[in-house]
């Protein structure tokens, strides 16, 4: 929850590969208290069948930058060995021998301002993705 000194974030993941909530995928969350700072590393989740991260920590106050890891190889292999044909027709895996995500890993770096929440949703496929500020 965010405070007059605080913001705070949230975030959920839809496979839009699939038309599916994104269950699963580890999320850490990093801040730091300028632009010339170094990162702290806070803590992380993982998506729930929804695809949502509800028990991200709360950021420091102080915070000016905000950087979310989703670690998103892991879901397509998984998702992958669950045995889709369609998710798997012309993945990496099958045209040069690599892993089934092109993108193993995103990671969204944001500024934020006390007293707002971020809501920051990532649409995911395994050949591109695209995050938004949400409401």
């Amino acid at each position: 929850m965010s405070t007059d000194t605080t913001a705070s974030v949230s975030t959920h993941i839809l496979d839009t590969s699939v038309g599916r909530p994104a269950g699963g995928v580890a999320v850490h969350l990093s801040a730091r208290p300028g632009r010339e700072a170094g990162w702290r590393r806070l803590g992380g989740s993982a998506t729930d069948a929804d695809g949502r991260c509800g028990d991200l920590p709360a950021l420091p106050e102080g915070t000016t930058h905000v950087r979310l890891d989703f670690a998103v190889e892991p879901y397509f292999d998984a998702r992958d060995a669950e045995g889709r044909a369609d998710a798997r027709q012309d993945a990496p895996a099958d045209r040069d021998g690599g892993t089934g995500a092109f993108f193993p890993e995103v990671v969204v770096t944001f500024a934020v301002v006390p007293g707002e929440h971020y809501h920051v949703p990532l649409l995911l496929s395994p050949f591109g993705y695209s995050v938004y500020r949400g409401s």
